[in-house]
């Protein structure tokens, strides 16, 4: 299909915001990241925007144990942090983006070289790829594919069996593409990002495009503006919305039938691009304020705001509710159909912990990994209030982010190279 230039979803770099070290090199290095994608029907009715109020902080007490050793047959029930049912060390080469552990066929997997799948019951290495995965790139995973970022300069994706490693798939846009990046898949095209070479080897611009997951053929491909860039783009497909972030803070929402742009914004501070995706809406923390815009006009349907200098970390919506923390360390669990907060808890800020800037959620606990080591790991909290049941911390001062991904039997937590199991 002849490629087409697309309307502006270009822009001026944007500031910095509070930054991390991880967070720095993380730009410097282009990471991606895939937003998680919850499942639902309808959206908001009212056609107009809401914005809520801040209810006053409930639940939170200092989490049982802290600071003690691990039981040999702890649970976290007794607010001591079970002890690891195994620990690996690993390739892992990350950059804090949620995607780069993953867990799918009774394997675990994490960004490195070579990329490494570990049997989620022992730890024991199943398969591996010499070639591994790009770092900051995602492990995309669909349709029982694992579609990983090609670091050739031929336009070559490929996808392959994540319970054998075996290649299973394969596309190809063309030579005048370069180190095409997957950056979100639905149940019938794979989506990415390349850049286009110039004749002299250079490439100012980049393509966006939908390839076929079954054939591997090219549904559709778009020119982005000049200026914009290959890296740093956040993804998600509702429907038939493809919306993506970019480090020029660009919200942009493409139709996946034709690619044709359905609109754009620019926003603030979004956290480095983070957002979520739930029913119809797609949800960005943007300094202080989350907001909550209609996938198909751009429409905003609710708002809700923080303290002045308390701003927004990254959102996740598990089962029908959104999680998100600021930088006061106050955690609040909200409707994100609505924007009305079901609770909000200060539980860490009492204990002094860190902020959890990715979240897994198994029965009634909800898990946080956060992005800084000291006062931080991984936090167990109940689900319905916020209050703090265990931490784990490895103890090594890895200055990597934490990362958790879970399989609904274990939770997998990843720091710096060492991978650890523990018990739900």
């Amino acid at each position: 299909m002849a490629e087409r230039n697309s309307t502006s979803d270009d822009g001026a770099p944007g500031e910095p915001g509070f930054s991390s070290r991880r967070r720095l090199l993380r730009l410097a290095a282009g990471g991606l990241t895939l937003a998680a994608l919850t499942t639902g029907a309808v959206g908001c009715d009212d056609g107009g925007a809401v914005e809520t109020e801040d209810p006053g902080s409930t639940g939170g007490g200092r989490p049982k144990g802290e600071g003690e050793e691990p039981a040999d047959d702890a649970t976290g029930g007794d607010g001591k942090a079970p002890k690891p049912l195994w620990t690996k060390t690993t390739s892992a080469e990350t950059y804090g983006d949620n995607d780069e552990l993953v867990v799918a066929a009774g394997v675990v997997l994490a960004s490195g070289s070579p990329l490494a799948a570990l049997d989620t019951a022992t730890g024991k290495r199943k398969w591996s790829l010499p070639g591994g995965a790009v770092p900051g790139a995602p492990l995309l995973l669909g349709k029982d594919t694992l579609y990983l970022a090609s670091s050739r300069y031929d336009g070559t994706v490929t996808g392959y069996d994540p319970a054998s490693g075996k290649e299973t798939w394969r596309s190809r846009l063309g030579a005048g593409y370069r180190q095409p990046r997957p950056v979100a898949v639905d149940d019938t095209q794979v989506y990415v990002i390349a850049e286009i070479l110039e004749d002299d080897g250079s490439s100012k611009t980049n393509v966006i495009a939908a390839l076929d997951s079954s054939t591997g053929r090219i549904a559709w491909k778009e020119q982005r503006d000049l200026g914009t860039m290959q890296n740093g783009i956040h993804a998600a497909v509702r429907g038939r919305h493809l919306v993506y972030t970019d480090f020029k803070k660009n919200l942009t929402v493409r139709d996946t039938a034709t690619g044709g742009q359905v609109w754009t914004r620019k926003t603030t501070k979004t956290n480095y691009g983070f957002f979520a995706v739930h029913e119809n809406l797609v949800i960005v923390p943007q300094g202080n304020v989350l907001q909550a815009f209609d996938l198909a006009d751009g429409t905003e349907k609710w708002t809700l705001k923080s303290q002045r200098f308390d701003l927004f970390k990254e959102p996740a919506v598990l089962e029908d509710v959104l999680y998100i923390a600021d930088s006061a360390r106050k955690v609040r669990a909200v409707d994100p159909r609505t924007g009305k907060v079901l609770w909000q808890s200060t539980a860490l800020a009492d204990a002094g912990l860190q902020v959890p800037r990715q979240y897994v959620k198994v029965g009634d606990t909800l898990f946080g990994a956060t992005d800084l080591d000291a006062k931080g790991g991984i936090i167990a909290m109940d689900a319905k209030t916020g209050d703090v049941r265990w931490t784990f911390n490895d103890g090594s001062g890895d200055h990597h982010a934490w990362l958790a991904a879970t399989d609904g039997e274990r939770l997998f937590a990843l720091h710096g190279t060492a991978l650890h199991a523990l018990p739900v």
